[in-house]
């Protein structure tokens, strides 16, 4: 374990051209997909916080319900859409970089709507009345909320990219761990294991840690920024409502 520990730190100090392309690959694929994901989740979930209609509780139910939906469930749904049989087999998108950013971007989507609607929701519940008092409907209501909201949302960015960049299953099964096209840091962890080659694996798990410890920095950096200059929410919200005003 000690001589693979060695070579494995010596790969990451030497930048590995193989490492390294499966790691950067790993990282573009995963931002790409939580990036995605964020932006639609943020409106999803802003949305679904303030609004009220029939059947929300059901639909809560199926969202909760999402957020323990495994891996490879998710990949061979997308298996079965991008198949040369399945609808949307005409793309060609199987085993390529793009399948595997559709089956990341279905995955972490129910975990960002979950945690944005939550926070949402929550502010909702102390500024829902000053704002429908100053005229703001349910979709300004949302919007205006998660971005007094933002330095929270970072966290569920953080929560999303964590859970792009610690899968494994759904983008084994769609992206097919093609050397130098579709392997990423987490299939190539468990083919190298299988194999035998320790010190890549371990780099690649050292990289992995790595990366997760820099976006915790990252983002607590962030919030206190952000914890510094906001604003109260009463003066925000009523100087952009009362100029959106006729």
């Amino acid at each position: 374990m000690g001589d693979s520990a060695q070579a494995a730190w010596q790969l990451v100090v030497s930048a590995d051209p193989v490492l390294l392309s499966i790691v950067t690959r790993s990282l573009a694929l995963s931002a790409s997909a939580s990036g995605i994901a964020f932006v639609i989740g943020c409106v999803l979930g802003s949305w679904l916080a303030v609004s009220r209609f029939a059947g929300r509780e059901v639909f809560l139910a199926v969202l909760n319900t999402l957020l323990s939906l495994p891996s490879v469930v998710v990949g061979l749904l997308v298996y079965l859409l991008l198949s040369r049989s399945g609808p949307l087999g005409f793309l060609g998108w199987l085993y390529s970089f793009k399948a595997m950013l559709l089956a990341q971007v279905i995955l972490v989507l129910p975990v960002v709507v979950a945690l944005v609607r939550q926070v949402v929701e929550d502010a909702h519940v102390s500024h829902g009345e000053q704002l429908a008092s100053l005229g703001a409907g349910p979709r300004l209501t949302g919007l205006l909320l998660a971005w007094d909201e933002r330095s929270a949302l970072l966290t569920v960015a953080l929560a999303a990219f964590g859970r792009a960049v610690a899968e494994v299953g759904a983008v084994m099964i769609v992206g097919g761990n093609i050397d130098g096209f579709t392997r990423v840091m987490t299939t190539a962890i468990a083919l190298e294991t299988s194999k035998g080659d320790l010190p890549l694996a371990m780099g690649l798990g050292l990289v992995l840690l790595l990366v997760v410890l820099a976006l915790q920095l990252l983002i607590w950096g962030l919030r206190v920024c952000f914890s510094g200059l906001a604003s109260p929410l009463n003066l925000s919200v009523a100087s952009a409502i009362t100029r959106a005003r006729p």
